[in-house]
């Protein structure tokens, strides 16, 4: 049982429970892409980041092989990390707004960024299975973040959907029928337990090459749907 934020990333760290991930994270380390060869890789699940205090939450897919799987953080040292941080730079939830490896400063303000699999899968698709066994790793990081945690901001459908029942199961009701995953959606849910607080749940698209080059998703769509939610979690919102 981790009792604190710190506790729960070093347990995540030293996960073996899906063995087609782990063998992938492993080779994608050893096998790495000519332009990191000379790097070691983390190869291991990765943990979330941000602070244990965190009043909002951002849940992504997955680690990307050659991104956070090479990194050991989050949603760092590729271009999906590139757009994510530099809109959370400019609405006031980072320090800086670059993310290349985990000694390069980068400080969040308010916020930590998780997924609801830890490890890198291949070709970005984890499997119902291998969801729902890592899924007590997020059911714990919402738990020791209850006393702050106000809002979520959910990157993509396959976060919204392995969210949902997680979040019904820590102490939040969930509509039914399921609230649908959409660009800008935004529900309210109330606690069911008294030691909860509503939470405001967001909808994004999520930040992969497919939707950022495309236009899909533009870094003003991000940045609106991170100020409401900075707004809703009690931050204070975009940079002047």
């Amino acid at each position: 049982m981790c009792e604190t934020i710190a506790e729960l990333d070093a347990a995540v760290a030293d996960c073996f429970a899906c063995p087609r991930l782990v063998a992938w994270r492993e080779r994608a380390a050893r096998e790495k892409r000519a332009a990191y060869r000379d790097e070691t890789y983390w190869g291991r699940a990765v943990p979330g980041y941000g602070p244990d205090d965190a009043q909002l939450l951002i849940v992504g897919l997955a680690p990307a092989a050659h991104g956070g799987n090479r990194t050991g953080r989050m949603f760092t040292g590729d271009r999906s990390g590139d757009f994510l941080y530099a809109a959370m730079y400019n609405v006031g939830l980072t320090n800086q707004p670059t993310a290349v490896h985990r000694d390069d400063g980068l400080r969040l303000i308010g916020a930590r960024v998780t997924a609801p699999v830890h490890c890198a899968p291949p070709d970005n698709k984890p499997t119902p299975d291998e969801r729902d066994r890592c899924s007590h790793w997020l059911k714990t990081e919402l738990g020791l973040l209850t006393p702050t945690l106000r809002a979520v901001v959910v990157l993509g459908a396959f976060g919204w959907q392995a969210l949902l029942p997680v979040l019904a199961a820590s102490g939040w009701t969930v509509p039914r029928p399921r609230p649908k995953f959409g660009h800008g959606a935004h529900v309210v849910l109330p606690p069911t337990v008294d030691d909860r607080a509503p939470l405001h749940l967001f909808g994004c698209y999520h930040v992969s090459q497919q939707n950022t080059f495309t236009g899909r998703l533009t870094p003003e769509m991000l940045e609106t749907v991170l100020a409401a939610a900075a707004t809703a979690a009690g931050l204070p919102g975009r940079r002047s």
